[in-house]
């Protein structure tokens, strides 16, 4: 009867282990689905789930070890829970901002003027390259809070984010410095801007107090990153921010003031300070993060400065391939080739955000499963997460290859247009994005960042073939430069970094398993596409014409490949049908 109590515990905690949906009321029932992978389990029995609760509800009590104190939730929170709050409160305040930026541009432009937006814009770019200084700390630091943070070892996490505070105390003293060292370029960076130097320092000094207040005051908001409540933060930051913009928008309508909009920018940013500290001593009344104790406890996790240095690499190596891109295009081709092609990537930068939001509590679900420690199910939920990014990188990939053209053609004018073959190396690069979204929250949870040769060969490559590429082919040897650094390294060095040292399974199994989908979604698109020639309407004219034909196709080709995915792929039906209501009967 133990085991049998036992077997049905660690049942009932499995079902809120899947990551990813939109549902928000169907947490829930997600505890009472059963998989097919789990079709010869017992049904529990109402006595077994009395059982199963008194046992969980005993749990309370403090356990020691090594004199180190445990605290044992009475129901341990449903991660899947976690993520759908994530994903939500991300979605709603994306498109909140999204909608809203149409009207501050426009107002801040004309109210204020062009040149004091460039001003406030480059001034901010300017101290994210003194923000380059937190080396990756905050993801080491998360890392190293997974496995505290699953076992509720609250004496460990107040040392972890104790050190983290020390660590950050003296990024924001360098940080600091580097500001004050810089603010006496400012006269050189700014020589003829028809501002006086005042109003440049006040907003410099501004935005570099704003920025301060993350390292000396709001450390403590990784924790809740890592415990899977970043809603909680992008709840208070974007209400904020909605208030704040809208403000601005306001006293820069009515009075026209510089200084009243650098003003407010700052006094939000230390109002959302104290309210965000509120909340988190509210949600963890027992953290007493110290920096003097993170001082004694830094050399008891040498692990911080270790996987810092690795993380440093791997942020460094993709910031230096970002920045040169448009370097390369500009040095082979034109100018005028980068205004253009910055119209694609805007697209597709609209389209990555959306299912970077979707999807934004998914690291820390994952390196919260890791924690657990079970290879067998950490395995199945690769799969099945594997799975849904290629169903929404599908969508995704069809709409942009279909209709990428005509949207720049009625969004800008035709001669805004670019070769067909940007679209396609575009979506090739794109689809990219699916080797780093589905294997960096395991890579990450696990903590494998030594590969440190990884981002520098990446970025040699890129280099090596930009260079040569842009100089015989203009920009398409260009892109290719991406395609080709990105497939060596993101598609076949990390998958097999993944399965051989994470889960442990081997590259010929990870193969074996990841080949169909990119066959099969190439397949529908084309033969969706295809089909679409036949069909496509044509009767009216300008954006009409092209919501119409997309509303369609876009509807034609989510049916279908939707309908194929859940027939074709096991992992992908059982990962859908915890999310969808049981009155839908997929199975």
């Amino acid at each position: 009867m133990d085991n049998k109590v036992t077997e049905n515990k660690e049942e009932r905690l499995e079902k809120n282990d899947i990551l990813g949906a939109m549902l928000p009321d169907v947490a829930e029932e997600v505890a009472s689905e059963i998989s097919p992978n789990d079709a010869e389990a017992d049904i529990l029995s109402a006595e077994s789930v009395a059982s199963v609760d008194a046992e969980l509800k005993s749990e309370t009590e403090a356990q020691t070890d090594g004199g180190e104190k445990k605290v044992e939730a009475p129901v341990r929170e449903s991660r899947v829970k976690k993520t759908l709050l994530n994903a939500r409160v991300n979605l709603i305040f994306y498109f909140l901002n999204l909608i809203l930026s149409f009207f501050t541009r426009k107002i801040f432009l004309d109210c204020l003027g062009t040149e004091f937006m460039g001003l406030t814009g480059t001034l901010q770019n300017l101290l994210g390259f003194l923000n380059l200084a937190e080396l990756g700390i905050g993801g080491a630091i998360g890392f190293l809070l997974y496995k505290p943070l699953f076992d509720r070892n609250q004496q460990k996490i107040n040392e972890i984010i104790s050190v983290m505070g020390y660590l950050y105390r003296w990024i924001g003293i360098i940080i600091l410095g580097g500001g004050v060292i810089m603010s006496c370029f400012l006269p050189l960076i700014f020589p003829d801007t028809g501002f006086n130097l005042a109003l440049i320092y006040f907003a410099f000094y501004s935005f570099l107090a704003s920025s301060l207040i993350g390292y000396f005051i709001n450390y403590r908001q990784n924790l809740l990153g890592a415990d899977q409540k970043n809603y909680v933060v992008a709840a208070y930051f974007q209400t904020g921010n909605i208030v704040k913009t809208i403000i601005q928008m306001a006293l820069a309508y009515y009075t026209g003031s510089y200084y009243l909009w650098v003003a407010i920018e700052l006094a939000f940013g230390i109002i959302y300070s104290v309210i965000l500290n509120w909340k988190i001593n509210k949600t963890y009344p027992w953290l007493a993060a110290d920096v003097r104790l993170g001082k004694r406890m830094f050399k008891k996790y040498p692990e911080v400065m270790k996987k810092t240095k690795q993380l440093f690499v791997h942020r460094i190596s993709a910031f230096v391939q970002f920045q040169t891109s448009p370097l390369f295009i500009y040095a082979y081709v034109s100018l005028n080739t980068v205004a253009l092609f910055q119209n694609y990537t805007i697209i597709f930068s609209k389209i990555s955000i959306v299912l970077s939001q979707m999807l934004g509590g998914v690291s820390a679900s994952v390196g919260n499963l890791i924690a657990e420690g079970n290879k067998s199910k950490i395995n199945t939920i690769y799969w099945q997460l594997t799975s849904f990014y290629f169903f929404m990188y599908g969508i995704a990939l069809f709409g942009f290859y279909s209709f990428s053209n005509e949207f720049i053609t009625q969004w800008l004018g035709k001669e805004y247009l670019l070769p067909f073959y940007v679209v396609i190396l575009s979506c090739i690069n794109f689809f990219i994005n699916i080797f780093r979204n589905s294997n960096d929250p395991f890579l990450f949870g696990f903590g494998l960042f030594n590969d440190t040769w990884a981002p520098i060969a990446e970025s040699a490559i890129y280099a090596i073939v930009a260079i040569v590429g842009g100089y015989y082919w203009g920009l398409k040897g260009i892109l290719l430069a991406t395609t080709i650094s990105g497939v060596m390294i993101l598609g076949i060095w990390k998958p097999y970094f993944l399965f051989t040292k994470g889960i442990g399974l081997g590259y010929i199994y990870y193969l074996r398993r990841w080949l169909p989908y990119p066959i099969f979604m190439i397949c529908s698109i084309y033969l969706v596409e295809e089909l679409m020639g036949y069909i496509r309407l044509s009767f009216m004219s300008g954006w009409w014409n092209l919501i119409i034909n997309a509303v369609i196709s876009l509807s034609i080709f989510i049916a279908l490949y939707f309908i194929m995915m859940l027939l074709l792929f096991p992992v992908f039906r059982d990962f859908m049908r915890r999310f969808i209501p049981a009155k839908f009967n997929i199975r």
